[in-house]
């Protein structure tokens, strides 16, 4: 039935009409707060099999139904759905910048993350991986992320004084306005020496079906922090929530209880019982055997189409043409696995001949199971592909974007680090690169050492600085919004700069389209205090 159709009781059967008034309409719209995410869910599910309201769903229900009704309906029938309803508010704190990196690359996830912009990391210590008992990679590591922190440090202090030189203070801005703009640009440089070890916080607001995928893929990472990391987020969702309200409501059920023992035991049990946000539907969060058996299988393959290849130079964003589907499908396979450019990869996947890359698309497939969904790289077909080869600091604010399909790769220092021209002017070039090439040696070093997860303990120590490779798939609109946010004056250079070569190669490739994009030329002078 269209909207236009809606069809109203006569005026005869309302009980709200009255004598030579209209009819008012039936439909009835409210907002519902105070239910647990899966009580919420299985009320809002019941719809589709009850003629119940959603008042007299939630009457009805008590935790032991909707237990027995999701573990029916969404473990044993497959109804996923159903977990799109629950949604929940989880807080992560004091994980490393790398494993936040993990936890938000997630396509339906919304969240918040500390800014490397607007907070001094200095005091927020890092993430130490377990170097088992090699305790010289132990002191080497500790010794280089001390090292990095106090050129972090030092160079947020000097840059600061050197945009404040060039800076005049406005006569109508005030002071701590002034300052506080001028530190936000000056750990815009500064971060570029943060490794991704330095700890940091984010929250999240997701639906329990993203959560159940986010803690499997989570449990199926490369990186121990981030596989400990998974369990504890199954942990918080199925133990007992913080309750902001806790001891106000404490002292109120002891003030009930002052005046009528009996109603202050009836008070407690009602006012303070343990809620647990999803105690149903991520209890069988596993780690993922399509995932971990499909990536072993092609490294093997990447290893093994592009032997010693040299990695050769490429733009940072680079605009690919279209190709075949299998071409693409094998050829995204495999570059989440390697180092190389998409375009050395999709020469190398065509040169192969197409039993190979049906061998490789095979293999992207083989493991999966009855409720797995594609891995992300069969997400094709999308007219906009762009490689981005840009610094990690500028890849987290791109990440983001999560209409896009984001393929990424690890990261390494092999495709060396960007360094702010500000370091030039400020006197300071010098020392960055000292401190950057130290940790390239040091990266090699403990990754070389042997032991668990050598070759994965040695990223922690990478500055944000160094560079990364992403392949990001869009369609046109995408493409429109991130040129146009992201190349605004009060962003950050690096994001602008990609940004505004992804607006050079769309218009290059689409003239005609090039004037509906209003994006703002990065080659333009900045106002330092416009933030």
């Amino acid at each position: 039935m269209l909207m236009s159709e809606v069809v109203e009781k006569p005026a005869s059967e309302s009980s709200n009409s009255g004598s030579g008034s209209s009819a008012a309409p039936s439909v009835e719209v409210y907002a519902v707060y105070g239910v647990e995410p899966e009580i919420q869910a299985y009320a809002m599910a019941k719809y589709s099999r009850s003629a119940l309201s959603m008042k007299e769903a939630l009457r009805e229900i008590s935790q032991q139904k909707a237990e027995k009704f999701l573990n029916t309906f969404y473990f044993q029938y497959g109804h996923r759905s159903i977990a799109d309803l629950a949604h929940i508010a989880l807080a992560i704190e004091r994980l490393s910048i790398l494993a936040a990196i993990a936890v938000a690359d997630e396509q339906r996830w919304d969240g918040q993350e500390r800014s490397t912009r607007y907070q001094d990391f200095n005091k927020s210590g890092y993430y130490v991986p377990d170097f088992g008992e090699d305790h010289g990679a132990s002191q080497l590591y500790r010794e280089t992320v001390d090292s990095l922190f106090a050129e972090y440090e030092s160079l947020s202090e000097r840059m600061f004084q050197h945009l404040a030189s060039i800076t005049p203070k406005p006569a109508e801005m005030r002071q701590d306005a002034y300052e506080r703009t001028l530190r936000a640009r000056a750990f815009d440089i500064s971060r570029y020496l943060l490794p991704l070890a330095a700890n940091t916080s984010l929250g999240e607001i997701v639906n329990a079906r993203t959560l159940e995928s986010q803690v499997s893929h989570l449990l199926s990472h490369t990186h121990k922090e981030i596989r400990q990391l998974g369990e504890l987020l199954k942990r918080a969702a199925t133990s007992p929530a913080y309750n902001v309200n806790q001891e106000s409501l404490k002292d109120l059920v002891e003030q009930i209880r002052a005046t009528s023992p009996e109603l202050g035991a009836r008070a407690e049990q009602e006012l303070l019982r343990e809620v647990r946000v999803a105690p149903t539907l991520v209890k069988y969060a596993d780690p993922n055997h399509y995932e971990i058996e499909t990536r072993r299988a092609l490294r093997q393959v990447a290893s093994e189409l592009m032997g010693d290849l040299p990695v050769a130079s490429a733009p940072t964003v680079d605009l690919l043409e279209e190709e075949p589907l299998e071409v693409e499908l094998a050829s995204t396979l495999i570059y989440e696995h390697s180092h190389y450019s998409y375009r050395q990869i999709c020469q190398a996947v065509q040169a192969a001949g197409e039993q190979i890359r049906l061998e490789i698309i095979d293999l992207g497939l083989r493991h999966r199971g009855r409720h797995d969904e594609m891995l992300r790289a069969f997400c094709a077909g999308q007219q906009f592909r762009f490689d981005v080869l840009m610094d990690i600091g500028g890849f987290r604010d791109m990440h983001r974007h999560r209409r896009c399909v984001q393929i990424g790769q690890e990261f390494t220092t092999k495709h060396g680090y960007d360094a702010p021209e500000e370091l030039e002017t400020a006197g300071v070039r010098q020392n960055y690169d000292a401190a950057m090439q130290r940790t390239v040696s040091v990266v090699e070093q403990l990754a070389s050492r042997g032991g668990a997860e050598a070759h994965e303990n040695s990223q922690y120590a990478i500055p944000l600085g160094f560079r990364k490779r992403t392949l990001f798939k869009m369609d046109f609109a995408e493409v429109v919004y991130i040129s146009e946010l992201r190349t605004g004056p009060a962003g950050h250079f690096s994001y602008r700069n990609v940004a505004y070569a992804m607006y050079e190669a769309a218009a290059k490739k689409y003239p005609a389209l090039a004037k509906y994009l209003r994006v703002h030329d990065v080659k333009e002078p900045v106002d330092l205090l416009k933030r």
